[in-house]
């Protein structure tokens, strides 16, 4: 028997949505991220499944330890500590689905007994083979799949965010926010930001809601200046703002106040 388990969806996981444009309207699938605390080692979520096209749509599932590294983000794994692969079922594994309908898929997940507190987690991906024609009107196969995250928490743990620093990312030529998180669980912060020379706001954003992986550390980028603002002139600014993470009901929230230099070669690139 399951009990107390909880899932979210994700407003956005763009990096999980691995194909062609061709082939995006063929399926959709929710929730994008789902987070269940384990009762007696064990917890649950389910997928649905909906075949947007206007033919049959066969559906094979399969499950891969992943991560999100500092600056390539969403990374599938071979292995990890934290693999909830091993303990995963999933049922079921392929399915076929007509136009217009959905399917759902059941997770289960069944921890050791002897695996320590911690969370564990696993992608399930979704994956879908159709047939489409290319510009010169050859048959090709576009393989089409969507992930989701799936977290499992076992015993009292929690994430413990920080920002460690923001600097300019010389090949984005971006600003971008390094954030940490020292704790034993993943957290999910947006962020809303004012950047400030002297006493002058120069530019105020937010960014939205990314996966910072548990005992790791993340980049964020600002996505300021855009190719169609002026770069920065370079010195010292200051960066200040929020990050904000957790349910709807039970939101955390953490100031920051960082300096932030603009090298001079960053000011001059950018307006190439």
């Amino acid at each position: 028997m399951f009990r107390n388990h909880w899932i979210s969806l994700a407003a956005v996981c763009a990096s999980l949505v691995l194909f062609p444009a061709a082939a995006k309207a063929q399926m959709s699938v929710s929730p994008l991220v789902i987070e269940a605390k384990a009762e007696r080692g064990q917890a649950q979520g389910t997928i649905t499944v909906i075949n947007t096209s206007n033919t049959p749509s066969r559906v094979r599932v399969y499950a891969e330890p992943f991560t999100y590294s500092r600056d390539a983000g969403f990374q599938t794994l071979s292995s990890s500590p934290n693999d909830l692969t091993n303990y995963l079922q999933f049922s079921p594994r392929e399915l076929t689905i007509k136009p217009g309908e959905s399917r759902r898929v059941r997770l289960i997940s069944r921890l050791a007994p002897n695996l320590p507190d911690g969370e564990y987690r696993a992608v399930i991906f979704n994956e879908t083979l159709t047939e489409a024609k290319d510009s010169a009107g050859n048959n090709v196969a576009l393989v089409a799949r969507i992930g989701v995250t799936f977290y499992v928490r076992k015993g009292n743990v929690s994430p413990n965010l920080g920002v460690d620093s923001a600097s300019f990312n010389p090949e984005q030529k971006q600003l971008q926010l390094l954030i940490r998180n020292s704790g034993q669980a993943t957290a999910r912060p947006s962020v809303s930001w004012t950047l400030r020379r002297g006493e002058t706001v120069v530019k105020t954003g937010q960014v939205d809601a990314s996966a910072v992986i548990a005992n790791s550390d993340r980049h964020f980028l600002l996505n300021y200046p855009s190719k169609d603002q002026p770069a920065l002139a370079s010195g010292q600014y200051q960066l200040s703002g929020e990050l904000i993470w957790g349910e709807d009901n039970k939101k955390s929230k953490l100031p920051f106040n960082v300096n932030v230099s603009i090298p001079t070669q960053a000011a001059i690139s950018n307006q190439k």
